[in-house]
């Protein structure tokens, strides 16, 4: 079943008393939602609203907070943009990925680039980084600072 943008947005908020919708413009819809909750509202959006293919996923430092933004799309070309957030001293997320199969490579780039936990994904791999590449290095933090090696340092000083 196809919805207008605006009865996505009234069907999501009389859902879910916690989120916030707007209708950016024909086509796109976001949501805000706590992290609380979140995985039912993609479950509704998925199971219910028909949203079944997860585009991307992005992931985002905006300072004292981390975001995931899910990319969600509609065959009637609606696009939803479901974002969570998380406080940068508790960067943990649950995983979409039961949900949508192809997120875990999405969220695997978040927790390798932003350092967040996300629950339920592999530990064990440190896609997109190389092996070798430093812990605790994420290179996709605003605070971030490219690591000197002892070379650089000689060259410099």
């Amino acid at each position: 079943m196809s919805y207008s943008e605006e009865e996505i947005a009234k069907l999501l908020t009389d859902k879910f008393s916690s989120v916030t919708v707007r209708v950016q413009r024909k086509h796109r819809v976001w949501l805000d939602s706590p992290r609380e909750g979140f995985i039912d509202v993609l479950n509704y959006v998925h199971d219910e609203l028909g949203f079944l293919l997860l585009c991307t996923m992005t992931g985002v430092d905006d300072g004292d907070s981390f975001r995931l933004i899910y990319h969600l799309s509609h065959d009637c070309g609606i696009v939803l943009n479901a974002a969570v957030h998380a406080p940068r001293e508790n960067p943990v997320f649950d995983t979409a990925s039961d949900i949508y199969k192809g997120g875990v490579l999405f969220e695997l780039e978040a927790r390798n680039l932003l350092g967040l936990t996300i629950n339920g994904i592999p530990e064990d791999i440190r896609y997109p980084l190389p092996d070798s590449w430093p812990q605790g290095q994420y290179p996709l933090r605003k605070d971030w600072n490219v690591p000197t090696t002892s070379t650089e340092e000689n060259d410099n000083g």
